[in-house]
């Protein structure tokens, strides 16, 4: 009976422990925005190749670094409505960076813009929006790079948290951004 109790308080230990670190990376406790870098180091166009699942960060030409990424849960074919799950494709920028969002740091891709606004109008349905790259969702850091075995966002660019930290210090709003089949 002994060897129970000792079980069954160290499982309720260990559960009280989980729900604390969900509950606090939830509520973003803690939580610091990096600092953008010095402007040298800077990326002057993000693009993501849909395809290939891979963000590219570039400084005049050269490759600053290069990040695998999740995608919309129907990831193929360029966004078109809202709901979709479409990553969008074609060139947009940066709008804003979001230091609190409702995943781990998130950069807003500027979708949509006119040519999808006008298309989805014609169309008869709504283009979406809130595009973003960003992190894991709040409360599911743990998960870490284990969110790249399936493509999980409802059309935004997914990546493991600490890539993300390192991304959001390198890009700046009116970033270019080239996002490709």
């Amino acid at each position: 009976m002994g060897r129970l109790r000792i079980g069954l308080a160290a499982s309720a230990f260990v559960a009280v422990v989980a729900v604390g670190i969900v509950a606090t990376d939830r509520a973003q406790i803690g939580r610091v925005a990096p600092d953008l870098v010095a402007e040298t180091d800077r990326a002057d166009r993000v693009l993501v190749e849909k395809s290939a699942r891979r963000l590219t960060l570039f400084r005049d030409g050269r490759v600053l670094a290069t990040y695998p990424v999740s995608l919309g849960f129907s990831p193929i074919g360029h966004k078109q409505r809202e709901g979709d799950g479409r990553t969008p494709e074609g060139l947009y920028s940066i709008a804003y960076r979001n230091p609190l969002s409702v995943a781990y740091l998130s950069l807003k891709v500027s979708y949509p813009n006119e040519a999808d606004t006008l298309a989805a109008r014609d169309g008869g349905y709504e283009p979406g929006g809130d595009i973003m790259i960003h992190g894991i969702m709040n409360g599911f850091s743990w998960l870490g790079r284990m969110h790249r075995f399936r493509d999980w966002t409802s059309g935004c660019v997914g990546l493991a948290n600490d890539e993300m930290a390192a991304i959001y210090a390198r890009v700046d709003v009116g970033t270019p951004v080239e996002l490709r089949p």
